[in-house]
């Protein structure tokens, strides 16, 4: 019997590429070949960056600390910054900032140079922890380096209108400007956003308008998400609808946030019809979406305006939509015998939705 080839550098990384598994794809990394080598295998860059961030998404820190003391003493190849942005994410998000911190001291050690993408990273691992006045002294130092860029005072405005500190928030464009960065859509929205939270909306009003007239940066589905929330969290629905008429000749395309904020707020004041009439003219994609919502707050369509949303359903040969519709549906026991005639008819009369939905056993699964 001929035994096993030996894996080689290039295997090893398509192999660790397709292991799900972290701890198994650890056991490869360490031992790729079960024979005793002749002489130390020799990893790639690849292998690297595939098993650190796989255990980095596993949160399975102390593997993944042996691995990286491991790669400092290659002396090969030098890793990227984007590997490192990559696990300072990843201590962010398992809210372990200081371990973040003290890998971003280390990347020089490494022979890594850090450039204003691991600057941000850092900022928003610290964001993600919500330890803001740590945010700010990393600010500061970053802004004396010089390694700012538009990220970095979006990050720093995001920190800010989280911890409710909105005026703080807003001097960030001067600071930006002096420094020769333009603010840009996300600025705005990050801005608007805070100011809509705290119903500060007469700013956050005047801003959309500062935002076009003096920066020609022009306001995208998430700042009219953003103040139509606002105004109807304060009551008024008529600026709100005013807001989606806008949208629609600015050619901005309305999303699912836009409808649930809509209806949520009518049904909110006892105006259920006019909430039914907003879900009718969504887009079924959309309407589907927000189907499950209407059911579970109380306020379900009529039985013409269902017929008419699983019409559309089957015309547009969506069989996964159609699918999860009828699911809905029946939790909400709106199915009736009158739709199963007439979505059976339709499924059946197109080869696509036929094979892959089966009506009838769903139909016999009801009745039973």
């Amino acid at each position: 019997m001929n035994p096993a080839r030996p894996i080689t550098t290039f295997r090893l990384g398509s192999l660790l590429r397709l292991q799900k598994d972290p701890k198994l794809a650890l056991q490869l990394f360490k031992n790729p070949n079960p024979e005793p080598p002749l002489k130390p295998f020799r990893y790639s860059l690849l292998s690297y960056d595939l098993i650190i961030t796989k255990l980095g998404r596993a949160k399975m820190f102390n593997e993944m600390q042996e691995i990286l003391s491991q790669l400092k003493d290659e002396t090969l190849f030098t890793p990227k910054e984007a590997l490192f942005c990559d696990i300072i994410n990843f201590y962010g998000r398992a809210h372990l900032p200081e371990n973040a911190l003290k890998l971003f001291d280390e990347m020089p050690s490494f022979r890594v140079q850090r450039t204003v993408k691991s600057y941000n990273s850092l900022l928003n691992a610290f964001l993600m922890c919500k330890d803001f006045d740590k945010m700010r002294e990393l600010f500061v130092g970053i802004e004396k380096l010089g390694k700012t860029d538009a990220c970095t005072y979006n990050l720093m405005i995001r920190g800010f209108c989280a911890s409710g500190r909105l005026d703080d928030a807003f001097k960030v464009i001067g600071e930006m400007t002096n420094r020769g960065v333009s603010p840009n859509v996300i600025t705005f929205g990050n801005l608007i956003y805070g100011f809509c939270l705290h119903l500060r909306l007469k700013e956050a009003f005047k801003l959309k308008t500062d935002m076009v007239k003096i920066y020609r940066v022009y306001p995208n589905a998430y700042i009219y998400a953003s103040l139509i929330k606002g105004v109807c969290k304060n009551g008024d629905l008529s600026l709100a609808f005013r807001l989606k008429e806008e949208m629609i000749r600015n050619k901005i395309e309305l999303d699912s946030a836009i409808y649930s904020t809509l209806i949520s707020g009518l049904s909110k004041v006892g105006r259920k019809e006019e909430a039914l009439g907003v879900w009718e003219d969504m887009k079924f994609k959309e309407a589907a979406f927000i189907l499950d919502e209407m059911i579970f707050k109380g306020f379900a369509p009529c039985s013409a305006s269902i017929c008419k949303f699983v019409n559309s359903l089957c015309e547009g040969k969506n069989a996964d939509l159609l699918r999860s519709a009828f699911n809905t549906l029946e939790k909400g026991k709106l199915v009736n015998v009158d739709l199963w005639t007439m979505a059976v008819a339709m499924v059946y009369k197109d080869d696509k939705l036929s094979s892959s939905f089966n009506l009838v056993d769903s139909l016999m699964d009801d009745m039973n």
